[in-house]
């Protein structure tokens, strides 16, 4: 019975975070927790579900060659490296600290959700530059056990590049940093294979319908709106939670 519950609490949050364009294990981990999954091991969980639902995306990209080198290949570089190393770092902080952090960044992407604006500030293209933000961005992730990609979008579209062009990007380079998390986190963590397969099964099941759903031109605007609450729904108990504890 736990199975088919984690492959349809995967299911629905992939299903509603595809249609936002946006990874769902932002929200996985924090509700897997809940559940009484120890919280590194929901983000080794999270991580590998979110590696699984956008490979394909990414290999397809690269076969289309739709993938700009310039601004990828800083960014992939540094995300590959520094992505282990911010899940090394978690492992020698206390629990709390981590938590405390991952909730920071639950409000953040839930404001970013509703309030971020596609406009473009500075214009920075220089290989330094994206390897420096790769790095941080990197670290970041690792740390708290997430693609990084509601991180690196708007920072990118800030820097000054095109939405669309940061959307491949993004997408091109978030899918192996998580992989290399995720193999950064096994490397410590006892993994639940069943629980693993669970929630990369419901989650590539309903990337796959999320994806299809937005043919169907639902409000994207919407559809955020619904993921911020959520997530902040998810700050608020996460908070309580520790709190209580």
């Amino acid at each position: 019975m736990e199975f088919f519950l984690f492959v349809l609490i995967a299911f629905i949050l992939s299903v509603l975070f595809s249609m936002a364009g946006a990874g769902s294990g932002i929200a996985l981990i924090p509700i897997l927790h809940f559940f009484g999954i120890d919280f590194t091991l929901a983000k080794a969980v999270g991580l590998f579900s979110g590696f699984s639902t956008t490979v394909t995306s990414t290999l397809l990209n690269i076969r289309r060659k739709a993938v700009d080198l310039k601004v990828t290949l800083p960014l992939a570089v540094t995300l590959l490296i520094f992505a282990p190393i911010g899940a090394q770092l978690s492992r020698f902080t206390n629990p709390i600290v981590v938590k405390y952090f991952f909730i920071i960044f639950l409000i953040f992407s839930a404001t970013m959700m509703l309030f971020f604006k596609k406009e473009a500030k500075v214009c920075y293209d220089k290989p330094w530059v994206l390897g420096l933000l790769g790095s941080t961005v990197g670290l970041l992730a690792g740390f708290l056990g997430v693609g990084g990609g509601n991180i690196l979008m708007p920072l990118l579209i800030l820097l000054g590049f095109e939405p669309k062009k940061v959307a491949v990007a993004v997408s091109s380079v978030i899918p192996f940093s998580a992989f290399t998390s995720f193999l950064s986190y096994a490397s410590f963590v006892q993994i639940d294979w069943s629980l693993l397969g669970a929630c990369a099964l419901g989650s590539i099941v309903g990337a796959t319908v999320g994806n299809h759903i937005l043919h169907f031109k639902l409000s994207q605007k919407q559809i955020k709106k619904i993921i911020a609450i959520i997530l902040y729904m998810l700050a608020v108990k996460m908070t309580y939670s520790i709190i209580m504890s």
